[in-house]
């Protein structure tokens, strides 16, 4: 897609994970959760709108920061300057 590669699930990527950044329903979040602290993912973001404490408490206490019912991009901004199209 657009030029970059896409895996069918964060097990197929070859590459350490920085950031799982989760674009998905609140209760299917779980999952891509799991198989983040699987591969060793070191963050994991939730955007605006998703909210899994189950899925964050698990995640952190594999040692996880999280962020929840946040957008990147938004954030990007407010921390570096740029014009934020919301």
């Amino acid at each position: 897609m657009l030029g970059e590669k896409c895996y069918p699930d964060l097990k197929a990527v070859p590459e350490q994970i920085d950031l799982v950044d989760i674009f998905r329903r609140s209760e299917t979040v779980m999952p891509v959760v799991e198989q983040a602290i699987e591969v060793g993912a070191k963050y994991i973001w939730m955007q605006d709108g998703v909210v899994n404490e189950e899925a964050a408490r698990l995640a952190r206490e594999a040692g996880i920061p999280v962020v929840m019912d946040n957008c990147t991009f938004r954030e990007h901004v407010r921390r570096f300057g740029g014009k934020d199209s919301s």
